[in-house]
């Protein structure tokens, strides 16, 4: 117990430490490749920082060695997008909330909010198909997941696109750490630094998982519980944590751009995944936790339609995981 105890604190802190260098790195190449910085967060840091919860539910489904596994997976590609847009967003608020004093009361421009209110009415429409899909039964279903990843492929030719949108801010951005000296470090660098922290991200992430994993019998938690519950604020950790980071540098867009550009991520690819291996027939706990996600997601893209979105509001979404917890004891979840 005391050695799973261990590995989890140190996972989680050798995962930090890697955000540090990743969200250092990812800015330069994002620079070097002449990327808008929206597109940064959306695309570039979102696909990196998404890869350990899209391998977990590649490897259950795909793998899984019976429904057990296969339900880890499926609980994976919805409770990804749960914790996202409860946690990592109310994380956000909190620390800009925390950095009020340096960063000001305006938590995004309105070009920002704009911007993110898109992304936020996209991920609408894909979840509720994924959902209402979930209800149902058909033969034609598994080829359903092509229109996912399409779907994805779309959202990013027009994050692309915005490359020479003129309301972008231009952020000084802090010395490659591989490259402490190099003023202007070339493109070959910038990317090594990225790789390298994405595989310690990577194994750092499984290893966290594997310790909630550990941890989950002697508490009673069954493996539906752990996929639904516990296993996505693990993978998760990396936007939370460069949530951290990015607005304690002033750079809440980018952290917001992240968890979203993430989020876009978690409704196509890994359902696309679940709809060709599995039957994706939600019970009683999986509705919930889309029900609960679509209402946090309705009720920030109110917000930031309306211009109303401060940290103090931002950081109350993180009360909607606390009620998911509570539901899923009333459901009484085995």
């Amino acid at each position: 117990m005391i050695l799973t105890i261990a590995l989890l604190l140190g996972s989680a802190i050798v995962i930090y430490l890697s955000c540090e260098y990743f969200v250092n790195s990812i800015e330069w190449v994002g620079r070097r490749l002449g990327v808008a910085q929206s597109a940064v967060g959306t695309v570039l840091a979102a696909f990196g920082t998404a890869l350990p919860e899209t391998v977990v539910t590649f490897v259950a489904v795909v793998f899984g060695r019976d429904a057990a596994h296969k339900d880890i997976g499926v609980g994976a590609a919805l409770g990804g997008p749960l914790a996202l847009s409860t946690i990592a967003y109310a994380v956000v608020g909190l620390m800009f909330i925390l950095n009020r004093k340096k960063l000001g009361n305006v938590l995004l421009s309105a070009a920002d909010g704009a911007r993110l209110s898109r992304d936020q009415a996209w991920f609408m429409g894909i979840f509720v198909l994924k959902i209402t899909l979930g209800l149902f039964a058909f033969a034609i279903k598994p080829w359903l997941g092509l229109v996912f990843l399409m779907a994805y492929g779309v959202y990013i030719w027009g994050e692309i696109r915005k490359e020479d949108s003129a309301d972008i801010e231009v952020h000084d951005l802090d010395p490659l750490k591989f490259r402490p000296n190099d003023p202007q470090p070339a493109l070959g660098w910038a990317a090594l630094q990225t790789l390298v922290a994405l595989v310690v991200i990577f194994l750092s992430s499984q290893l966290f998982v594997a310790q909630l994993e550990a941890m989950a019998p002697w508490l009673g938690i069954s493996p539906h519980l752990v996929a639904l519950l516990l296993s996505p604020i693990a993978t998760e950790l990396p936007e939370i944590l460069n949530a951290v980071i990015w607005v304690r540098q002033g750079k809440q867009t980018l952290a917001l751009s992240n968890i979203s550009g993430a989020m876009m991520i978690q409704a196509t690819i890994p359902t696309a995944l679940v709809l060709i291996f599995t039957p994706w027939l939600l019970d009683t706990a999986l509705i919930w936790a889309g029900m609960v996600t679509m209402v946090s997601i309705a009720g920030l893209y109110i917000l930031l339609r309306k211009q109303m979105l401060t940290g103090g509001r931002l950081a109350m979404f993180g009360g909607l995981y606390l009620i998911f917890a509570v539901g899923l004891a009333l459901i009484g979840i085995r």
